[in-house]
């Protein structure tokens, strides 16, 4: 697969606040997209977190398959635990040994998993949390939405997804589970901003891997951010779709990345710790971005 080539105009200078920002990044892929990839030692720096995306209708052995083989390449797979594919305590039990010993998964990220119809007894990631099954995982990551979320909350507001969020916190604190909160990806850093001040305010205080969509051509970001459920920030993609000029360039996280990193760098006890990238234009354009970005 050949390496996006990037024009000039279009990049970031390359700066000590981005590097230091994009430092520990983590990477999504599919068992699907992952088979597209002959070799991942190339493109990522070993013992990258690699999150591997749980879709409605993966067999989990293809998930399976997929965490054993990078885990041989030398990264650190984690898997996604959506509760409402899973059919029962059974299942999960099962995924979980699985996991742990044909792959050696120590990190998992626990969501809802997007269906309105449960397959089974679970609805929430809070219930994986209460069934014990993770007890002696090193990492476990929860979902968070910058700009909220329908599914969860239908009448608009963040009123259920704060009360989620401060269970997780609860939990984190009692325990020795060492965990984080992923974001949904968003295209305005302002609001990020605000989200995670809002969270400090509530006494929430699992660090923030903030949600960046890779480089891709807008029509597709414009599809997944729709589909996705992205709320104002949606308008970033909008205001680009109506400039003819750059329709069809790339569209880059250049501007958010580096608003964000300036504000980090600032600010060193902002919530956000780490990057996490949804390679929706490939992941080898995502990684020849992120090298771009922080080579010296």
């Amino acid at each position: 697969m050949a390496l996006l080539k990037f024009r000039r105009d279009q990049e970031t200078p390359a700066n000590g606040a981005v590097t230091a920002f994009l430092e520990g990044f983590s990477i999504e892929v599919m068992p699907r997209t992952a088979a597209k990839i002959d070799d991942f030692r190339p493109l990522l720096p070993q013992g990258t977190r690699v999150y591997i995306a749980h879709i409605e209708g993966t067999p989990i052995e293809d998930m399976i398959e997929t965490a054993k083989r990078l885990r041989a390449e030398g990264f650190e797979p984690m898997p996604h635990f959506p509760a409402r594919l899973i059919r029962d305590a059974a299942e999960l039990n099962d995924w979980v040994t699985r996991y742990k010993g044909e792959a050696d998964v120590q990190q998992a990220l626990l969501l809802g998993g997007g269906v309105k119809t449960p397959a089974g007894d679970f609805d929430n990631s809070m219930q994986l949390v209460e069934t014990g099954a993770f007890n002696g995982f090193a990492r476990l990551h929860v979902a968070g939405h910058p700009e909220g979320n329908r599914d969860i909350d239908p009448a608009g507001g963040d009123r259920v997804v704060m009360d989620a969020l401060k269970f997780k916190q609860d939990f984190a604190n009692r325990t020795d589970a060492d965990m984080a909160i992923v974001t949904q990806f968003a295209f305005e850093a302002g609001p990020i901003i605000a989200w995670a001040d809002r969270l400090a305010a509530e006494g929430i205080s699992m660090p923030i891997h903030i949600g960046v969509a890779g480089p891709a051509k807008l029509q597709t970001l414009l599809k997944f951010a729709i589909s996705c459920g992205v709320g104002p920030s949606l308008k970033v993609l909008q205001k680009r779709a109506k400039d003819v000029t750059k329709l069809l360039l790339p569209f880059e996280p250049n501007e958010l990345v580096a608003e964000l990193a300036a504000h980090k760098a600032a600010n060193p006890a902002f919530g956000i710790e780490h990057v996490h990238f949804f390679p929706l234009g490939g992941i080898t354009a995502n990684a020849t971005w992120i090298a771009e970005k922080t080579k010296g």
